[in-house]
């Protein structure tokens, strides 16, 4: 196959590449002259702009641009930077699937579990509609309707509601990490809230899943099956690199510190892939301790 990969770059992009290169024709959207030649030196086809791409000879197009959204205070210029670096340029990858005489069979667009919202400690699958509109959920819901624009009898679309991705190298774990071995790890808050989370392989394997199986699309919860409390959390990570967690950090001193984007981790969100579940996705490492085992040894 022809897939185009936006977000190539980012943690999950570039494993996608790692497992699809030998097997399928990469293309490759960076905005960097300099990650575009990083690519074309490991025989990735690298553009910079979407208008070199033929969408007619595209098979599938898979889409995770989008500004970080863990890293930097949520003002309200920031607040924008988020949303439009995702939606703009899902608009314009819809508009030019939609355009193609010959469109890509199939859409994989992110999003993530913040399509939720807030919740408590309900489990919560792709059909929960008590959705709490906070900014997470703005974000995502926005993002999702412009990426189901696309959807027509010749393009399915799915959508990836992303949990935590564990990888060693990347995302919310490697900024965890260094406290943890230095023996400065504790839950976070109180601890009750729940973390949906899924380990990178699985997620790689499972966009794998929904490219080579054309009756699945909508939305998938790209999570383990088993979301695990702030507190389990904490205590199979310090086991797992043998230190202890035994400072917390307090709800009041985490808002101080990161403002409104403390919701990201003191929010609870149980999450579990219900639809691949059903269409029998089979998880590598279904449990937390076993992810977090073969994340930190990989």
């Amino acid at each position: 196959m022809k897939i185009l990969i936006t977000g190539a770059s980012g943690l999950i992009g570039s494993a996608l590449i790692q497992h699809w290169h030998q097997q399928h024709e990469i293309i490759a959207l960076t905005r960097s002259n300099k990650k575009a030649k990083q690519f074309v030196a490991s025989a990735i086809n690298a553009v910079t702009n979407l208008a070199q791409v033929d969408f007619n000879a595209v098979d599938a197009v898979v889409n995770l641009a989008g500004e970080p959204i863990f890293g930097k205070r949520w003002t309200n210029k920031q607040k924008q930077r988020l949303c439009q670096s995702r939606w703009q340029l899902t608009e314009q990858l819809s508009a030019s699937i939609i355009e193609a005489k010959s469109p890509p069979k199939v859409f994989i667009s992110g999003s993530a579990i913040g399509f939720y919202g807030a919740q408590q400690q309900q489990v919560i699958d792709e059909d929960f509609a008590h959705l709490h509109p906070d900014f997470s959920h703005t974000l995502c819901h926005r993002w999702e309707q412009i990426a189901l624009q696309a959807s027509t009898e010749q393009t399915r679309v799915c959508l990836l509601r992303t949990g935590i991705v564990l990888a060693k190298h990347g995302g919310a774990l490697q900024r965890m990490l260094l406290p943890f071995k230095l023996g400065l790890g504790g839950r976070i808050g109180s601890g009750k809230q729940y973390m949906s989370w899924i380990q990178l392989n699985d997620m790689v394997r499972l966009i794998d899943f929904l490219l080579l199986h054309p009756t699945l699309q909508g939305a998938f919860n790209a999570t383990a099956p088993y979301p695990v409390t702030n507190a389990e959390f904490t205590t199979k990570l310090a086991s797992a690199l043998q230190r202890p967690a035994c400072l917390p950090l307090p709800s009041p001193l985490l808002r101080l510190l990161m403002g409104e984007m403390a919701d990201l981790v003191l929010n609870s969100q149980r999450v579990i892939p219900a639809r691949l579940v059903a269409a029998n996705f089979q998880f590598k490492t279904p449990q937390l301790a076993e992810a977090l085992k073969a994340t930190l040894t990989c």
